[in-house]
């Protein structure tokens, strides 16, 4: 990140805490916390450990179902893209069930996986790979059928073939649109895992929110709302530096 981008960057973390600030001025409740309770309530849970339990509950959560999602998305949506008959037979299939909310699935990962108390992760786990699985094999499906045919035909006039082929050629063309698909699943990820852990878990900072908010803690909330920002901001610059490696790395850049 250059020094002007992280100034800007800088400047509007500031903007929205000066207006966060003044809109919550004067408020004496606590229903409405500010920054200054905000941070009071994070620094309290902070000491007493169990933010860094919850922490560490998410990230697992959302590292095994995005990993799981990435092995198989990948090569199923270059196997996609590259077999216009497999495409046409189980795209449709995978277009219709892409825009079902995971969390409509969270009642079937329930019975799936033995009952939330049992299997709290496993369910939880579920539910982050199918809000992975679906960007992931799309942007793969997409990357591959929108190859430049002169790609491929100066590969075979160079005789490359088999595996080769794929590797020195398929996956360089298609690696910007699918690393584009992982961020982008990274992100759904972690938003489902913060909804998925509300709803029926009993770990996470989903449930840290939940747990807070029935204590009418709203300061609790709050603050694990800044953290729940914080980390997701850290995944996306970590993968936005992944792919600015990979393709570095290939001779390409990005913008």
């Amino acid at each position: 990140m250059s020094p002007r981008a992280l100034l800007l960057g800088t400047v509007g973390f500031a903007i929205f805490i000066l207006s966060w600030h003044l809109a919550t001025l004067g408020n004496q409740i606590g229903d409405l916390p500010g920054p200054a309770m905000t941070v009071r309530g994070l620094v309290q849970i902070a000491g007493e450990g169990v933010l860094w339990e919850n922490v560490v509950a998410s990230v697992f959560r959302v590292a095994w179902g995005f990993c799981l999602a990435a092995g198989i998305g990948i090569p199923l949506g270059m196997a996609f893209g590259w077999y216009p008959r497999l495409r046409e037979t189980f795209n449709p299939l995978v277009q219709s069930l892409r825009p079902i909310s995971p969390i409509a699935w969270l009642p079937f990962a329930v019975i799936l996986f033995g009952g939330i108390r049992m299997s709290s992760d496993l369910a939880a786990i579920f539910l982050l790979f199918l809000s992975a699985f679906f960007p992931i094999v799309t942007a793969s499906t997409s990357a591959v059928a929108s190859l430049d045919l002169k790609y491929i035909r100066s590969a075979r006039n160079f005789g490359v073939d088999g595996l080769a082929f794929f590797r020195r050629v398929v996956l360089p063309a298609s690696l910007p649109q699918i690393l584009t698909g992982l961020r982008l699943a990274l992100g759904i990820a972690w938003v489902v895992v913060v909804a998925a852990e509300m709803l029926g878990v009993e770990s996470g900072l989903g449930y840290q929110v939940m747990d807070s908010r029935n204590a009418l803690r709203m300061d609790f909330v709050s603050a694990a709302m800044v953290v729940i920002a914080a980390i997701g901001l850290m995944l996306d610059m970590a993968m936005a530096r992944v792919e600015a490696t990979a393709l570095a790395r290939r001779g390409m850049s990005r913008r």
